[in-house]
């Protein structure tokens, strides 16, 4: 029995389909993750496995009961956090907490080992409200919420969005302490330097997903040579490869732009005999290995060609 598995689930808005015959399957324990930008079907998806919404085809288990028809029995055996804060602003932090551990019939101190490298943290501002706690606070306090029914599945709805570097740093090393007591993880976000922390990562676009894999295996479907390459004018530098006769494709990634070659033997000599010519002095030219950004990049440009 898969603690999560997906097959062929189809939602749809309207005319809008938002999720098109998605299909997954989580193993015990693993730390999964949904990679995309908004608006790639990553919220359906949560909820419709943490059984808030109906699929319109297809179907979906979260250990090993049907979303649809035994909704009564997962709902205590899981945890959810969804992307906006939704816990009860007006009342503390303890009384959150509290709440959230009545109403799935049990107690803060019967799962306090579970929270307690979360919680800790908390402990010392329990008495404040939390709708004025910090972000990274509001985020470590759903996740308590979450966590205090010990549940067997932990739904994350991207839990690091509008958060500060160094909470979102946190909050990966408390999934990861979370994973090792045993508990399986679904999580979405649409950071792709996150996609690294997780076991298996599905990128996704409009509804579909483009790869599953390790992140490891993920990058290696990226078979170009890859360059970064930077100019003083950085409009310029990207009109001009561009215009070079064997682009393959030109992404701007911050203070670089991110190149691929037509040819397999193309060298940075050439490039910069090239761009030089063109009147850019000095372009900085270096080959790089490709991220999960570059990857997702490069198989939503083989998604639309092929569309």
């Amino acid at each position: 029995m898969k603690p999560i598995s997906v097959q062929h689930i189809v939602k749809r808005y309207g005319s809008l389909e938002a999720v098109r015959e998605i299909s997954f399957e989580v193993e015990k324990g693993e730390l999964f993750g949904l990679i995309g930008p908004d608006g790639a079907g990553k919220t359906t998806i949560f909820r419709i496995l943490t059984t808030l919404l109906k699929p319109d085809a297809g179907t979906a288990s979260v250990l090993g009961l049907d979303v649809v028809d035994d909704y009564r029995e997962i709902r205590p055996r899981v945890g959810y956090m969804p992307g906006r804060f939704s816990l009860y602003q007006d009342l503390s932090v303890e009384e959150n907490l509290s709440f959230f551990a009545s109403v799935f019939g049990t107690t803060i101190e019967a799962n306090y080992d579970l929270i307690k490298p979360i919680y800790s943290q908390l402990e010392p501002f329990k008495s404040r409200l939390a709708g004025d706690l910090s972000g990274g606070m509001k985020q470590k306090l759903a996740l308590s919420c979450a966590l205090i029914h010990k549940p067997e599945v932990l739904f994350l709805d991207e839990p690091t969005t509008g958060v500060d570097a160094v909470s979102r740093k946190e909050f990966w090393q408390m999934l990861h302490r979370l994973r090792k007591e045993g508990i399986t993880i679904l999580v979405s976000t649409p950071y792709m330097d996150e996609a690294e922390q997780c076991d298996r990562i599905a990128l996704m676009q409009e509804g579909k997903i483009l790869s599953i894999d390790t992140p490891g295996e993920v990058n290696n479907q990226f078979e170009s040579n890859l360059w970064a390459i930077k100019a003083s004018n950085k409009y310029r530098l990207i009109n001009l490869l561009r215009d070079y006769d064997y682009v393959d494709s030109v992404q701007p990634f911050g203070e670089y732009v991110h190149y691929t070659d037509q040819r397999p033997d193309a060298d940075s000599a050439e490039l910069r005999k090239y761009l030089t010519s063109k009147g850019i002095s000095h372009p900085e030219i270096k080959k790089i290995a490709p991220d999960i950004e570059d990857t997702f990049i490069r198989l939503m440009e083989q998604e639309v060609s092929h569309g």
